[in-house]
């Protein structure tokens, strides 16, 4: 009852004052660094979950010199902050906006020189390459998206596809960082996990009162 409560009043919140910064062209400084978020991109500074993973990632979970790849990059923000340790970064959205406005935010934040941003669906542009790290912070509410914006929030066979096609783009020591809500389909990822034969934990949580957000480790099929 209580998360219930919390999120129609961040309902009521989204609508009264932040809605005009979704969807729209908006020049945002959350998260600590400077953001350009472009119409049909999933703006990160509205949404609490993205705050979870970067704080992390700023903990030094990315090791120094690491290859990483971020799926459903959006704006670009987990590359970004996973380029100041990482040697190189690949960053993949299949929305041409998204592709457009990682590349801005990775030029705006000066790091370029290691972020590579291709446009595809989840790991078909990578052709075989494998990686130290794979970020992702998925579409975890069920249903069918009706717009490119509403694939960051919405799909129907996302965990399934994602998890299946992961242990082909890990390093044999590589593992992946993955975020999800309580308010979303966290069982129904977590059976994904399993089918695929991932062995995963939680390495980072907490509690946002109107969902509890958990940050998972995800790595071949042994305990990571």
């Amino acid at each position: 009852m209580k998360r219930t409560v919390w999120r129609l009043l961040l309902r009521a919140k989204f609508l009264v004052w932040q809605r005009h910064r979704h969807d729209r062209l908006v020049l945002e400084h959350g998260l600590g660094l400077p953001l350009l978020i472009l119409p049909g991109v999933f703006n990160p500074t509205l949404f609490r979950t993205s705050g979870v993973v970067v704080d992390a990632l700023r903990r030094d979970l990315v090791p120094q010199g690491a290859s990483v790849l971020d799926v459903g990059t959006g704006s670009g923000v987990l590359a970004v902050v996973a380029a100041r340790t990482a040697r190189s970064v690949v960053a993949i959205d299949t929305n041409p906006a998204a592709v457009r406005c990682a590349r801005i935010n990775a030029l705006l934040n000066g790091v370029e020189d290691r972020v590579e941003v291709r446009q595809g669906d989840l790991f078909d542009p990578l052709a075989g390459e494998r990686f130290d790290v794979v970020l992702c912070n998925p579409p975890f509410y069920p249903g069918r998206p009706q717009t490119p914006l509403e694939g960051a929030f919405y799909s129907i066979d996302f965990a399934d596809r994602f998890c299946a096609a992961l242990p082909h783009h890990l390093a044999a020591d590589g593992f992946a960082l993955m975020v999800l809500s309580s308010a979303g389909d966290e069982a129904g990822f977590e059976r994904a996990f399993r089918d695929a034969g991932l062995a995963f934990q939680t390495v980072a949580e907490k509690d946002l009162v109107s969902e509890r957000v958990r940050l998972y480790r995800l790595a071949h099929g042994r305990r990571p």
